[in-house]
C-alpha cells in the first residue's frame, strides 16, 4: 500500500478495502466490529499499550445504516488496524493510576514550579529518634522474670539516687553496675555512659537528664535485691532533675572525686537530701588519680582521702550536728572506687579478700582496724594506737593502699612474663591475648579480676538505705499534704500492695520520637495495672477546687532501663515505674489515684527545688504561621524540664525562664529540634526581677471599693532578715496550727503573741516570701465582718504580690499589715468583685510609700583553676560587677578554689570570658544564691538616662525598671497617686509632701 492512499492528515483516501467481516459505517462512531478493533485487554496484551477505546460499543445490528461512504482504517497504537475517528483529547496511550495501583490511590497533578526545588516530590520517610535506644532487649546476667517477681516484695527493694558534682563519676559508676549485670562489650576509648540517652548528653559529654536503671544485684552474702537506681546530672543548672528524683527515692549515694573534693554541686545535694530526710552513703571515687596523676605516696594519699571524707561530714554537720549522720569507712557507709577501672570496695570487702587468702578470721574485727589512727606493728604482728617507730604505717596504708599501688605499678611497668608471675601469686589467670592489650584495657581487666564484682557497694546500699517499707513513715510525713490518718494513709504507711492505688509522679520522660510522654513515678500504695481507670490530680488540685483533675486510663506499664523498657502488667507499692496514657494533664508533678476512690483526696506537695529559674528569654517563630507549632513545642518542653517556666506577658511576648545559660541552650535546642521542628527568634537574655521595700510606709494607706461601702487601711514594711528564705524552705507554713505557727514566730523572730497568731497568708504562693498580717483591734473593727471578707482580701494580696507596681515583677520580703477595715453589713456589697481589686490597690499604695527598691538575682560562682590563673579570675569578675568572697588552695592538689558572687544580669558570657582569660584552665559553676538590692531609687524621675549608654551606679535601678516596663508595654510613669483616694492626694499635697506622689 503506497503513501498516495493517504492525505496530509493521515486519512485513507485510496480504493475500498475488502473485508470478510461486516462492513463498518464510519458515519456511526458508536458502531464497531468486534474483530477490527481489539478490546482493551487484548490490545494491552498484544503491544503493552492502549488503543483509542473511548466511545466504541458493539452494534447489535449487523446491517449498514447508511449509504456507502468514505471507507478508512484507523491504525491503533498497538499496531493493529482500526478504522474509527477518535479525537486527540480522547486518546489514551498509558494506563491510569487507578488501573495500575487500584481504586484507593489518589492521583495528584501539580503545575510546574509549584513546589520548591529543595523539597522532594515524594518526601522520604523521616525517622524521628532523639534518644539512644537498644534495638532489642539486651542479654542480662539475671532472669528478668525473677526481677519482676522481686517487685512483689517491697522489703527486698531499694530506691536510690546517684548524686554529686559534675564529672565526679556518677554515670561511670552506674556503667560499672550495668557491665556486671548486662552482657555489653567494654570500649576503653568510648565510655558507654549508659544512662545518657539524650542527644545533647551524648554530644556534649554532660548529663542533662536523669536516667533510671532497675538491676538485680547480689550482696557479698549472695542475697539478691532489686535496686532501682536513678543517675542524676551533676551540673548545677540541672539541679531540678535532682530535686524531682529525690522525692521518689529513699536514699542517695554521694559520689565525690577524691582530688577535687566537695564542690558546690555536692554541697547543694547534701543540704537538699538533709531537708528531704534521705539516708546518705558516700563513694570516694577516682582513687587511682592519686596514683596516676598526683603521684602521691601512700601515706599522703591516706590524708587526702581522709580530708575528702571530712569535707563531706563538715557540710552534713552544718545542717545537723547529729552524729548518726556521720559518714566514716569503719561504719561501713563509705566505699572507695575507680568507676572507670571497674572496681569498688569497702573496708569489709577488702578484709574478706584477706580472709579468703590467708585463712578465716573475724572479718568485721579486722575491717574495724583498717581506718583511722591505728598502726600495724609488723614485728609483733599487732595493731596499736601509736606508731612503734617513725617509720610506722597506718593500717589503711599498709593493708589497702600499698597493695593497690603495687598492683598498678606492676601492670603499668613490668613486662608480660613478670606480670604473669605476679598475677599467678594473686590467683589471677588471664588469657594470653589479654597480655597484648594496651595498658589501660589491661589495667581494667586485671583490677576487675582482682576485686571481683562490686558487692561492697551493694552491701552498703542494702544495709544503710531503707526499703520502701521502712522509709514509708518518713516519706509520707514529709510530702503528703493530707492528714496522716484514714484508709489511704494507712495503706501508704504500710506500703501495702492490697490498699487503694496511689502513685506519686514527679518526672515526665519523652519517648524516642518525642511525640508523647511517659510519667515516671513511685507506687506509694496499692497496685497499678494496665487498663486501670485512674484520677490524675495536678498540683492545683484541692478539696475546694477540683478543677485540676481528669480521668485517664493506664495504657502501659514499664520498668525504665534508660535505653530500653521492660513491659509489665502490674506493679505494687514501693516500685519506680513508667506509665503511659496519663500525661495529658501533667505539667510538673501529679498524684494518681484509683478512679473508684471516693474518700477525701489529697495530693503530694509540689517539689521544693534546690535552685530557681531566674534567666529569661523571649521567643517567637520566624514564620508567623508557625506560631501554633511553637506553642505546642513550649507546652512539651515545659513538661520535659522540671524547673522551666513558660508564660505570655501582657505585651504578647512568649517568655521562657530557666536556671542558666547551658540550661536555656538545651531548652531551646529541644524546642527547635525535638518538639517544634521550626526556626525561632530568641531575644537577648534578661533576668527575672523582684520588688521590695526598705522602710515602713510613710502614712496609712486606705482604699475604698467602687461602691463606696467598704474601706481597707494598710501599711507595709520590710520582713526581718532571713524570714523570707525560711518561709520559702517550708520551715513555717499555713498548714501549721495557729498555735504552732505563733510559737515559731515568737521564738525565731520575737513577734508578739497577737501578731504571730494573726498571720493570714503568705504570698504570692503558699510558700511565698511575703506576709499578710491582720493587725486590727477587735474594739475598732467588726471581727465577724472582717472574717467574712478574709478570703477576698487574701486573693487581692496574692494578686498584688504576684505582679508588683514597679514593673509587674513579684514582690518579695514585704509584710503587709491590715490596720483597719470598714465593711458593709449586707453581703451583696462586700463580694469578691468589690474587695479583691481594692485589697490589691491598697497593697500597691502602701508599697510605693515605703521606699520601694528593685531586687536582682545573684549567682554564686565556684571556680577551680591552677594558682597562676587566680589573678585573671579577679579581673574578669570585676568587669561584671562581681566580687570574690573566698580564695583557697585545694589541699593535696595543685588547684585553687575561688568562690564569688556575680549578678545574673552580668553573668551571660562569663564562662566564655573566663576560659579565654585563663586559656581554658579555669572551670566554673554558677547557681542562683540570693536576691540583692539594685543600687538607686527606681522611682526617681530626676535621673537622666542617656540612650545607648550603660547605666552606672545609682541610676541602674531606674534604668532597669524603665527598660522592663517598656519591654512589657507599660508606661514610664510609676505614680502612687493612681492607687490613692482623692482625699489622700489632696491631704498629701496640702502637707507639702507632694514628692511622695511621684
Amino acid at each position: 500500500m503506497s503513501m498516495e492512499d493517504y492525505d496530509e492528515f493521515g486519512n485513507y483516501i485510496g480504493a475500498d478495502l475488502e473485508s470478510d467481516e461486516d462492513d463498518i459505517d464510519i458515519g456511526d462512531s458508536s458502531a464497531a466490529g468486534p474483530s477490527t478493533i481489539p478490546s482493551a485487554p487484548a490490545a494491552q496484551a498484544n503491544a503493552g499499550g492502549y488503543a483509542p477505546l473511548e466511545g466504541l460499543e458493539e452494534d447489535e445490528d449487523d446491517d449498514m445504516d447508511g449509504d456507502d461512504g468514505m471507507q478508512m482504517t484507523l491504525h491503533g497504537v498497538d499496531g493493529t488496524a482500526g478504522n474509527q475517528v477518535v479525537l486527540h483529547e480522547d486518546k489514551r496511550y498509558y494506563a491510569t493510576a487507578e488501573e495500575v495501583y487500584g481504586a484507593d490511590v489518589e492521583a495528584m497533578v501539580q503545575e510546574e514550579d509549584a513546589q520548591m526545588l529543595t523539597e522532594p516530590i515524594v518526601a522520604p520517610i523521616k525517622v524521628r529518634a532523639f534518644t539512644v535506644q537498644e534495638k532489642d532487649l539486651p542479654v542480662t546476667r539475671f532472669d528478668r522474670n525473677f526481677m519482676i517477681d522481686l517487685m512483689n516484695y517491697p522489703s527486698m527493694i531499694r530506691n536510690v539516687m546517684f548524686g554529686g558534682h559534675i564529672h565526679h563519676g556518677k554515670t561511670s559508676l552506674v556503667d560499672m553496675l550495668v557491665f556486671e549485670t548486662h552482657q555489653i562489650t567494654f570500649d576503653a576509648d568510648a565510655p558507654v555512659r549508659y544512662t545518657d540517652t539524650h542527644v545533647l548528653s551524648r554530644s556534649r559529654g554532660v548529663s542533662i537528664k536523669a536516667g533510671a536503671m532497675s538491676l538485680v544485684l547480689q550482696s557479698s552474702k549472695g542475697k539478691s535485691s532489686l535496686v532501682n537506681i536513678v543517675d542524676t546530672p551533676g551540673h548545677v543548672n540541672f539541679a531540678d532533675e535532682v530535686g524531682s528524683v529525690a522525692r521518689l527515692v529513699d536514699g542517695v549515694i554521694i559520689v565525690v572525686d577524691v582530688v577535687e573534693g566537695v564542690m558546690c554541686g555536692t554541697e547543694q545535694l547534701i543540704k537538699h537530701c538533709m531537708r528531704e530526710k534521705l539516708k546518705m552513703v558516700l563513694v570516694v571515687n577516682k582513687v587511682d588519680r592519686l596514683i596516676l596523676e598526683l603521684r602521691l605516696p601512700p601515706s599522703e594519699a591516706f590524708f587526702k582521702i581522709k580530708h575528702t571524707i571530712e569535707e563531706v561530714n563538715s557540710v552534713i554537720a552544718s545542717v545537723d550536728a547529729d552524729d548518726s549522720y556521720r559518714l566514716s569507712p569503719e561504719r561501713g557507709n563509705v566505699a572507695f572506687a575507680s568507676a572507670q577501672m571497674g572496681w569498688c570496695f569497702t573496708l569489709r570487702t577488702f578484709a574478706t579478700m584477706y580472709a579468703d587468702t590467708f585463712g578465716s578470721f573475724d572479718v568485721d574485727e579486722f575491717a574495724a582496724r583498717l581506718w583511722g589512727n591505728i598502726y600495724f606493728d609488723e614485728s609483733r604482728r599487732k595493731f596499736t594506737r601509736k606508731a612503734a617507730d617513725a617509720e610506722g604505717k597506718r593500717s589503711f596504708v599498709h593493708f589497702v593502699l600499698e597493695p593497690l599501688y603495687k598492683l598498678y605499678t606492676q601492670v603499668m611497668s613490668e613486662d608480660s612474663e613478670k606480670l604473669r608471675e605476679t598475677l599467678a601469686e594473686l590467683r589471677i589467670t588471664l588469657r594470653a591475648s589479654a597480655y597484648k592489650m594496651d595498658t589501660r584495657p589491661l589495667l581494667k581487666v586485671v583490677l576487675e579480676a582482682f576485686f571481683g564484682p562490686s558487692t561492697g557497694l551493694v552491701d552498703m546500699i542494702t544495709e544503710f538505705i531503707p526499703s520502701p517499707v521502712d522509709a514509708a513513715q518518713t516519706k509520707i510525713a514529709g510530702t503528703y499534704t493530707g492528714p496522716l490518718q484514714g484508709s489511704v494513709v494507712d495503706s501508704m504507711l504500710k506500703c501495702s500492695a492490697d490498699g487503694p492505688t496511689v502513685v506519686h509522679v514527679t518526672k515526665l520522660f519523652h519517648t524516642s520520637d518525642a511525640q508523647s510522654f511517659r510519667a515516671f513515678g513511685r507506687v506509694m500504695s496499692g497496685t497499678v495495672e494496665v487498663g486501670q481507670r485512674v484520677k490524675v490530680l495536678g498540683e492545683g488540685y484541692s478539696l475546694e477546687d477540683e478543677e485540676d483533675m481528669i480521668l485517664a486510663t493506664v495504657e502501659a506499664l514499664m520498668i525504665d532501663e534508660s535505653r530500653y523498657t521492660v513491659d509489665i502488667q502490674k506493679a505494687g507499692a514501693g516500685n519506680l515505674i513508667l506509665l503511659s496514657g496519663v500525661d495529658a494533664s501533667i505539667s510538673k508533678t501529679a498524684t494518681i489515684v484509683d478512679s473508684t476512690l471516693e474518700d477525701d483526696l489529697y495530693i503530694f506537695a509540689p517539689i521544693r527545688h534546690i535552685t530557681q529559674s531566674v534567666l529569661k528569654v523571649a521567643v517567637e517563630p520566624i514564620a508567623p504561621s508557625e506560631l501554633p507549632k511553637m506553642l505546642d513545642g513550649l507546652r512539651k518542653v515545659n513538661k520535659s524540664y522540671p524547673l522551666l517556666t513558660t508564660k505570655v506577658e501582657e505585651s504578647g511576648e512568649h517568655i521562657i525562664l530557666g536556671t542558666g545559660e547551658l540550661y536555656m541552650d538545651c531548652v531551646l535546642h529541644d524546642l527547635r529540634k525535638l518538639f517544634s521542628e521550626i526556626e525561632i527568634k530568641v531575644s537577648d537574655p534578661v533576668t527575672k526581677f523582684c520588688e521590695t521595700v526598705v522602710e515602713t510606709s510613710a502614712l496609712k494607706c486606705y482604699a475604698e471599693t467602687p461602691n463606696k461601702k467598704n474601706k481597707i487601711t494598710m501599711i507595709s514594711e520590710p520582713l526581718e532578715t532571713g524570714l523570707a528564705q525560711e518561709i520559702e524552705k517550708g520551715k513555717v507554713t499555713m498548714r501549721m496550727s495557729n498555735k504552732e505557727r505563733g510559737k515559731w514566730f515568737e521564738e525565731k523572730y520575737g513577734w508578739d503573741l497577737l501578731a504571730s497568731r494573726n498571720v493570714w497568708a503568705f504570698g504570692p504562693e503558699e510558700n511565698g516570701a511575703n506576709v499578710l498580717l491582720n493587725d486590727t483591734l477587735p474594739s475598732e473593727t467588726d471581727t465577724k465582718l472582717l472574717g467574712s471578707a478574709r478570703e477576698s482580701i487574701k486573693q487581692g494580696f496574692q494578686w498584688g504580690t504576684r505582679e508588683g507596681p514597679l514593673c509587674d515583677e513579684p514582690i518579695r520580703g514585704v509584710k503587709f499589715r491590715i490596720l483597719d477595715a470598714s465593711l458593709a453589713q449586707e453581703p451583696i456589697y462586700r463580694g469578691g468583685g468589690q474587695i479583691i481589686p481594692t485589697a490589691r490597690r491598697v497593697c500597691y499604695s502602701s508599697f510605693l510609700l515605703a521606699t520601694p527598691r528593685l531586687l536582682e538575682p545573684v549567682f554564686f560562682v565556684e571556680v577551680q583553676a591552677p594558682a597562676d590563673c587566680v589573678a585573671a579570675i579577679y579581673t574578669v569578675l570585676a568587669r561584671r560587677r562581681g566580687h570574690v568572697t573566698r580564695d583557697t588552695p585545694k589541699p593535696g592538689s595543685p588547684l585553687y578554689t575561688v568562690k564569688a558572687f556575680i549578678p545574673v544580669l552580668d553573668a551571660n558570657g562569663f564562662e566564655t570570658d573566663l576560659r579565654t582569660a585563663t586559656m581554658g584552665q579555669a572551670f566554673c559553676q554558677m547557681s542562683f544564691d540570693h536576691w540583692a538590692v539594685v543600687p538607686g531609687d527606681p522611682t526617681d524621675t530626676s535621673i537622666q538616662l542617656r540612650p545607648l549608654e550603660p547605666a552606672q551606679g545609682q541610676s541602674l535601678a531606674r534604668d532597669l525598671v524603665l527598660k522592663t516596663r517598656r519591654r512589657k508595654g507599660l508606661s514610664d510613669s510609676i505614680a502612687v497617686s493612681k492607687y490613692l483616694e482623692d482625699e489622700t492626694i489632696i491631704a498629701i499635697s496640702a502637707s507639702g509632701n507632694a514628692d511622695l506622689l511621684g
